[in-house]
C-alpha cells in the first residue's frame, strides 16, 4: 500500500445521499481480484449511457474533475454490500480522500485498508468545500495535523491514531502480520518440539 501524503486537489462534489457500493462499482465488474483497472468503471451507471458512451455532463467526466483526488459526498456513503472493489475503484481512478457527513461502517474501515482517507465532517463545512469545487480551486488535506485548508480557513477532523499511522506508513493487514513473523516462527518451532503430532504431515 502506498504511503498517504498530504493532498492538494480540486475536490469533486457528488451531493447524493446513500451512495451504495453498487453505485460506486456495479456488480458486473466484480469478477476480477485485481486492484487495478476498475477506475474506468467507477460510478459506471452515472458516467456512461446505454451505449457505453461517456455522459459528458457528469462531473467526473469533465476537466478538471477527471483528475480530482478528493471526493465530497452525501450522507451514508458506501452503504450496501461490503465489496472491497468499491475502494479499489476509487483508488484506481485517483481518489485518495472521501469527505462525507457519515459512512457505512464496513466501507469506512475498508478505505483505510486500501490507502483511502475517509473524513467525517459536518454538512455545513462540506457545503463550504463544495464552493471550492464550483470555483475549480484546490483545497489541501494535511493528515499529520488532521486539518483541511481551504482559502483562509481550516477545518479539523478526527482520525484514529492507529489508522493514521497505517495510512502514513503505508501499512496494510499483510504488513501488520509480517511485523510479527518472528513471533509466528518461534511459536511454530515451539509447537514442533512440544506437540509434534500437530505438525506431522505423515
Amino acid at each position: 500500500m502506498e504511503k498517504f501524503k498530504n493532498l492538494k486537489s480540486i475536490p469533486v462534489h457528488i451531493p447524493i445521499l446513500n451512495i451504495d457500493t453498487d453505485m460506486i462499482i456495479p456488480k458486473q465488474f466484480l469478477k476480477t481480484i485485481k486492484r487495478t483497472g476498475l477506475g474506468k468503471n467507477l460510478f459506471y451507471e452515472m458516467r456512461y449511457d446505454e451505449k457505453d458512451n461517456l455522459v459528458k455532463d457528469f462531473v467526473l467526466n469533465k476537466k478538471p474533475f477527471t483528475d480530482s483526488k478528493i471526493l465530497l459526498a452525501g450522507k451514508n456513503f458506501g452503504c450496501g454490500s461490503s465489496r472491497e472493489h468499491a475502494p479499489w475503484a476509487l483508488t484506481d481512478f485517483g481518489i485518495k480522500c472521501v469527505i462525507s457527513p457519515s459512512f457505512a461502517d464496513i466501507f469506512y474501515n475498508n478505505c483505510f485498508k486500501n490507502g483511502i482517507l475517509p473524513i467525517v465532517l459536518d454538512q455545513k463545512i462540506i457545503q463550504e468545500l463544495a464552493e471550492y469545487s464550483k470555483r475549480e480551486t484546490e483545497i489541501e488535506i494535511k493528515i499529520e495535523t488532521q486539518e483541511i485548508i481551504y482559502g483562509n480557513k481550516a477545518a479539523k477532523f478526527d482520525l484514529d491514531s492507529f489508522k493514521k499511522k497505517c495510512l502514513i506508513e503505508g501499512i496494510d493487514d499483510i504488513d501488520l502480520s509480517l511485523e510479527k513473523i518472528s513471533n509466528i516462527e518461534n511459536y511454530e518451532n515451539k509447537i514442533k518440539n512440544t506437540k509434534p503430532w500437530l505438525t506431522n504431515n505423515d
